[in-house]
């Protein structure tokens, strides 16, 4: 349903019958992974004035890898992670690919 670089590839999905009878396809609920099991392959500089998905773009190649970069951080808002010029934002591996787990991490 969902192309393999969706953060929603592979996730279940649901239906549901609202009171008409017309049926809806949903994704189920994404969890995100806990940041510290997840591999870093490196960390990058945030630039001024730089949005996530320009982030994204620059270091991953696609802005819509943005999601990959907020799984490595806990934060409430992405737009945290680029408000400080010169943060360094940690670059993982996205959970479920093979090796994305750090020692002692599970997949969840």
């Amino acid at each position: 349903m969902f192309e393999s670089t969706s953060r929603y590839h592979g996730l279940p999905t649901a239906t549901w019958t609202g009171p008409d009878g017309r049926t809806v396809a949903y994704v189920r609920r994404r969890f995100p992974p806990h940041p510290e099991e997840l591999v870093t392959v490196r960390e990058e500089a945030v630039g001024v004035g730089e949005r996530l998905d320009v982030f994204a773009a620059r270091h991953l190649g696609d802005p819509e890898q943005d999601w990959r970069i907020a799984d490595g951080h806990r934060v409430l808002r992405p737009d945290d992670l680029t408000a400080l010029p010169g943060r360094r934002l940690r670059i993982t591996l996205p959970a479920g690919v093979p090796g994305a787990y750090a020692a002692g991490g599970a997949p969840g």
